[in-house]
Order: C-alpha cells, then sequence, then structure tokens
C-alpha cells in the first residue's frame, strides 16, 4: 500500500514537472513572438517616417506653412488647411468635453445601475467600434443637409465630435471611478450636498484622466479624413476661413487629394509628405500635452 502510494506521489511530481516545463517553454516562446512583433512594427514605423521626411526635404519651410493652396506645387502651402484643421479643434474640443463629461457624471453618480443603464453602457461601447465612415454619413445626413450647414466647419467639429465623443466618455467614467470613496465619505459629512461633491471633490480628482482622455480624443480626430470625405469637405480653396460657418478644408484632406493627384504631378508626394510631417508634429504636440497635464495635476491619495 506505501509502496503504492509513493509511486502515485512520485507519478503526480513527474507530472507538475512536465507541465511545468511545457509552460516555462510556452512562455519563452510568447515573449520571442511579442518580442519580433514589436520590432516589426517599430520596423515598419521607422521606414515610413524615413520616407516621409527624405520626400519633406526642401518642401518644408516657413513659406511653404505661410502660404495659401495652389495648382503650382512649388507655390502650394497649407495655411488654409492648418487654419482650417485649428478652427475644426476649436469645435470639437468643447462639444465633445462638456457632452462627454456631463454624460460620464451623469451615469456614474445620478443614473440607477439598471437595465436602462446597461443599455446605454452598452451603445457607447459599441459606437467606440463603428468605423468612421459611418459617423461621416450621419453628419452629411444630419448636420448638413437636415440643419443646413453644408460642408462648414461646423458641421465638421459636430461630425468629428461625435466620432471620439464615445472615448472621452469612458475615459471621464473611468477617471470618475478612480477617485477614492472616502473622499465623497468626508465631503458628505462635513455638509456638502451631492452636486456640490460632485463639484468641489468629485471633478477635480478626477481631472487628470479626464483631460488625458479629451486630449487623445481629440489627437484622433484630427488625424481623420473618413468622415470629412463623406461631409465633400473640397481640397482646393483659396480663401482662410474666418468663422464657424464657412467652407473649409484640414490637413488630412489636403494630404488625401495629394496622395491621389500624385498620379498626374509627383511633386504633390512632397507637398504630401511636408504635410505628415506637420500634422505628425500636431499630433506629438498633442500627446505631449496629455503626458505633461497628467503629471502635472495628478495627485496621490
Amino acid at each position: 500500500m506505501e509502496v503504492q502510494e509513493h509511486k502515485k506521489s512520485y507519478y503526480n511530481q513527474d507530472l507538475i514537472r512536465s507541465r511545468l516545463k511545457r509552460r516555462l517553454i510556452a512562455n519563452q516562446i510568447a515573449r520571442v513572438v511579442f518580442f519580433l512583433s514589436t520590432v516589426f512594427a517599430l520596423l515598419v514605423l521607422a521606414v515610413l517616417v524615413y520616407r516621409i521626411a527624405k520626400d519633406s526635404i526642401g518642401w518644408l519651410s516657413i513659406d511653404f506653412l505661410k502660404q495659401n493652396l495652389s495648382i503650382f506645387p512649388e507655390k502650394a502651402g497649407i495655411k488654409g488647411p492648418i487654419v482650417g484643421s485649428l478652427m475644426l479643434m476649436a469645435v470639437v474640443i468643447p462639444v465633445t468635453a462638456i457632452i462627454g463629461v456631463a454624460t460620464a457624471v451623469y451615469l456614474e453618480e445620478f443614473a440607477r445601475k439598471g437595465r436602462f443603464y446597461r443599455i446605454i453602457q452598452t451603445n457607447i461601447s459599441n459606437l467606440s467600434g463603428v468605423p468612421s465612415v459611418i459617423f461621416g454619413l450621419l453628419g452629411l445626413t444630419l448636420f448638413s443637409r437636415v440643419f443646413g450647414l453644408g460642408s462648414s466647419i461646423l458641421a465638421g467639429g459636430l461630425t468629428m465630435s461625435l466620432l471620439v465623443l464615445p472615448i472621452v466618455v469612458v475615459a471621464a467614467q473611468e477617471a470618475i471611478r478612480a477617485v477614492p470613496s472616502y473622499l465623497r465619505d468626508a465631503s458628505y459629512a462635513l455638509g456638502a450636498t451631492h452636486w456640490t461633491t460632485i463639484r468641489r471633490v468629485v471633478l477635480p480628482a478626477a481631472l487628470p484622466g479626464i483631460l488625458t482622455g479629451t486630449i487623445l480624443a481629440v489627437s484622433r480626430a484630427i488625424g481623420e479624413t473618413a468622415p470629412l470625405v463623406v461631409l465633400g469637405i473640397p481640397t482646393l480653396i483659396m480663401k482662410i476661413p474666418t468663422s464657424i460657418f464657412d467652407d473649409f478644408t484640414a490637413l488630412p484632406i489636403q494630404i488625401y487629394y495629394w496622395t491621389l493627384d500624385t498620379v498626374l504631378t509627383a511633386e504633390y508626394a512632397n507637398l504630401a509628405a511636408a504635410s505628415i510631417v506637420v500634422l505628425m508634429i500636431m499630433l506629438f504636440s498633442l500627446n505631449m500635452l496629455a503626458i505633461i497635464i497628467r503629471n502635472k495635476f495628478s495627485r496621490r491619495y
């Protein structure tokens, strides 16, 4: 009997060693695969950045940033698209921030965790995965035709706001959830109302996460092309927009059409590369701003 138990114990130990060995081998294989995937992605990114930087040499200059669009490549500039992109973000940022944060506050602080809450949460999650061209069709139908805004900055900004709104809502919800509960309890203990606690305690504590999510959402909006193409945003506008009701063009749109026109004129590829460099600088600046804000306003409780 003792001999059988000893053999059984030895067999179990041998089985455990075999399983552990297989797991260690699988762990090493996974580590190598993930490392090679990362290296491959970085190599592709490096090749793209090198190609873009090489094609933009000699074309990216102060005059290129200050001049307006032109049918002649040597005289073309991107002042109009830059102004259009900045004015587009001037619409997207307040609309997205106000509606997104208000939605998150309602869902986390006021809404009952019932069926209606689950339906809203499910729809927000589903909207995050909807292709951007669908939002372009929605903007074309609702803002351009029903409201009669055409291809104005306001129509484009509202459409982009719908596109990135789920990102802001989710980021704001996560930031509000991360606020320690004892901060709320301390506020209530001092006699503060629910709304005062939200305004004076919860939102200031959640501000770093909310701002970071908003800026990252704006970074996505500034580089989107498909919704603007669906809205019929023109590519060659000589007039610089001065209000949100003017027609405009943006950097992604201009890059898209210049890339298409390289078949007719090879120099358009250089113009597109120089514009991509400018757009990448704007995106990196926004991402850096998000990191700075997160580090500056973050608090430890």
